[in-house]
C-alpha cells in the first residue's frame, strides 16, 4: 500500500484550507476528508472545455473565463481547442493552486500557464464576472462539487438567481455558462431555467475511458 504524502497546504479566504496529497505518482486536491480532484480522473473535466465549446458558433476565436483552476485539466483541453485568436481568462482565488501548479504539479501543468493566450486573475471568479459585462463567449465553473459553496461559504452567491444573473450578463450573444457537478441538482436546474436560460443537462464519466463515477454539467444559454 503506497503511502499518502501532504505535499502542499493553501488557504482559502473564508474557507478551510485546501491539502495536495501525493499518493505514488498520482495528485489529490483534498478539502478535509474529501477530495475534491484527482489527476487520476480529468473526464469530466476534459468534457467542460471542449463540450461548451461545441456549443460556441466561432469557438476557434472565443474568449473563455475558466473558474478555477484545479488541476488544470479543463485549461488545458480548451488551449487544444482554442485558435490563436483564442483567449482564456483563468479566475483562480486561491494563489496556492497556481503555486503548486508552477511546483509540484508542473508537469502535469505541461506549462499551460504559460500559453500567451492565457491570463490568470487571483481573485473571486464571481467578481471577475460582475465586472466583464458582455465580455465572454463561455463562462466555465468548476470551484465547488457542486452549485453550492462546499470549498467556501460565499461561492454560494454564484448560483443564485442573482449570480446567474451576473453570469447571464457578462456573456456575449450566443454564449454559454456551463457548471461542473459531482452530481445531480433538479433546484439548480430549475433556478437556471428560472433565470431565463435553456439548460442542457449532461451527465458525463469521470474518466476519459468512459468509467468511473458519473458527474453533471450544465450547459446554459441565455433564451
Amino acid at each position: 500500500m503506497l503511502p499518502r504524502e501532504v505535499v502542499g497546504v493553501a488557504e482559502v479566504p473564508g474557507g478551510p484550507p485546501l491539502r495536495l496529497v501525493r499518493h505514488g505518482g498520482d495528485f489529490i486536491i483534498m478539502l478535509d476528508r474529501n477530495e475534491l480532484m484527482s489527476s487520476r480522473m480529468s473526464g469530466s473535466e476534459v468534457a467542460l472545455a471542449t463540450m461548451a465549446l461545441a456549443r460556441l458558433r466561432t469557438a476557434a476565436a472565443a474568449h473563455v473565463l475558466v473558474g478555477g483552476y484545479g488541476m488544470g485539466f479543463t485549461l488545458r483541453a480548451l488551449l487544444a481547442e482554442l485558435g490563436p485568436d483564442g483567449r482564456a481568462t483563468v479566475a483562480e482565488l486561491v494563489p496556492g493552486i497556481i503555486d503548486w501548479a508552477r511546483g509540484p504539479m508542473r508537469d502535469l501543468a505541461a506549462g499551460c500557464l504559460d500559453d500567451p493566450r492565457v491570463a490568470v486573475e487571483i481573485d473571486d471568479v464571481g467578481a471577475v464576472i460582475a465586472r466583464g459585462a458582455g465580455r465572454y463567449d463561455a463562462i466555465l465553473l468548476d470551484v465547488d462539487n457542486g452549485p453550492d459553496g462546499l470549498t467556501r461559504p460565499a461561492n454560494d452567491g454564484l448560483y443564485t438567481a442573482r449570480g446567474l444573473a451576473s453570469a447571464r450578463a457578462a456573456l456575449r450573444p450566443g454564449g454559454v455558462l456551463a457548471v461542473w457537478s459531482a452530481g445531480a441538482d433538479p433546484a439548480f436546474t430549475r433556478r437556471l431555467k428560472q433565470g431565463g436560460f435553456d439548460v442542457d443537462e449532461v451527465r458525463v464519466r469521470a474518466r476519459e475511458n468512459g468509467k468511473g463515477p458519473t458527474h453533471t454539467i450544465w450547459f446554459a444559454t441565455p433564451a
